[in-house]
């Protein structure tokens, strides 16, 4: 069929790439708050390994813990675009804190919102969502990372009773959460099939918390292994149906996928603000370092990359509010995100030279925290599969 100019002008015309105003007053709201409350104490957090109690309160009362969710449930009622707006904005500051709040909204809160019954929601979601308690999701183990089907933690049922047995490892809100998700084999014999979803709260009889200091970057973050022994679980903690957990769980780190991917986006295009502020400062050969093409084209792709991945996130987003499929656009989104965040922060590194590798500065700050975008809830490999698995079907 020749190509019609008419059709793609009238195609053209549809798309609308301005934020609704509801949205350009959260970003203005967020960007605000992590400008005044967020980055005065980022580094000594950073430092300190020290997780932000308090402004995780904060942000309760602003609703961004529960962004996505009805205000019959505690939340805020946005769409999916407005997460990720929120998202970038945090992130752009501080990304280990962004981290925290992504967990406790994309994968705990919501795997209870959109999977529980009407009990369950009114009970965990309404306080989740309101931020008077924080969530927590637990999938991977020591020998269950991208295989989520090979988890080994057993829940059996004795007496109207669920008997958990296993360990979970890189959880985050680990050691300061109080509900969890958290998958366990209820048939072992059955694999995938096999598995389901259970909701915990903290001081869980048998429920043991080593937290996990020790790590490259998103320092303030709070990451923990679980270690449960006998643990008891309530018959009526079961979250979703016998068996369907795995289906369930795939769901909700499609989602979780848009979120990581808008972190990503934020904690580069901090790293290119810094860079930016920097190359203006810094004089070599007599004049600042940004009159250089050599910056000026660092600067650009960086830019450009950033915008394109932020395009992706919230085509993603877009098609998940409309009720459609958006598996493939997730992982496209986390996969590009991720990766161009990365080299964002490594081109801001090599912009400041021998600064950008010293703690005073916070280049080398984000360069340590995005790396996890590129691991966490899928990694790159297994975005790439997910894409391409996609592609072929269609």
């Amino acid at each position: 069929m020749p190509y019609s100019t008419s059709i793609h002008r009238e195609d053209l015309n549809k798309m609308e790439f301005k934020l609704t105003e509801e949205q350009r007053i959260l970003q203005q709201t967020v960007k605000d708050f992590a400008r005044d409350i967020i980055k005065p104490g980022v580094k000594e957090r950073d430092d300190k390994c020290q997780f932000p109690s308090e402004i995780i309160k904060m942000l309760g009362n602003l609703g961004l813990m529960g962004v996505i969710f009805p205000e019959e449930y505690g939340g805020a009622g946005m769409d999916t675009i407005s997460y990720a707006i929120a998202i970038e904005e945090l992130a752009r500051v501080d990304g280990a804190l962004t981290l925290g709040v992504s967990a406790h909204n994309s994968l705990c809160t919501n795997h209870i919102y959109r999977f529980g019954n009407e009990e369950q929601k009114k009970k965990h979601v309404v306080p989740l969502a309101k931020g008077e308690k924080l969530g927590a999701w637990g999938l991977t183990e020591p020998n269950a990372g991208s295989d989520a089907a090979s988890i080994e933690t057993t829940a059996k049922l004795q007496d109207d009773k669920w008997i958990l047995n296993g360990t979970k490892t890189f959880i985050t809100n680990g050691s300061v959460a109080d509900v969890y998700v958290i998958m366990a084999s209820t048939d072992r014999g059955k694999k995938k099939e096999g598995i389901s979803a259970f909701i915990m709260e903290k001081g869980t009889q048998g429920m043991s918390i080593s937290k996990q200091s020790d790590k490259l970057g998103l320092l303030s973050s709070d990451t923990a292994e679980l270690i449960f022994e006998d643990c008891i679980i309530p018959k009526e903690n079961l979250l979703g149906n016998l068996n369907e957990g795995y289906k369930d769980i795939m769901q909700i780190l499609i989602g979780g996928r848009i979120g990581i991917g808008a972190m990503a986006v934020g904690i580069g295009r901090g790293a290119l603000e810094e860079s930016m502020e920097y190359a203006k400062k810094r004089i070599q050969f007599g004049k600042p370092i940004a009159d250089f093409q050599a910056i000026q084209w660092m600067l650009a792709d960086i830019a450009t990359e950033l915008d394109a991945a932020r395009l992706l996130v919230y085509k993603a987003a877009y098609l998940k509010d409309k009720g459609l499929n958006y598996t493939k656009e997730a992982s496209q989104a986390k996969l590009f995100a991720s990766e161009a965040g990365m080299k964002a922060a490594l081109k801001a590194v090599q912009i400041f030279g021998g600064y950008g590798y010293m703690r005073e500065y916070p280049v080398e700050r984000y360069l340590r925290d995005v790396k996890l975008c590129e691991i966490g809830e899928g990694t790159s490999e297994i975005q790439r599969l997910i894409i391409s698995r996609e592609l072929l079907k269609q």
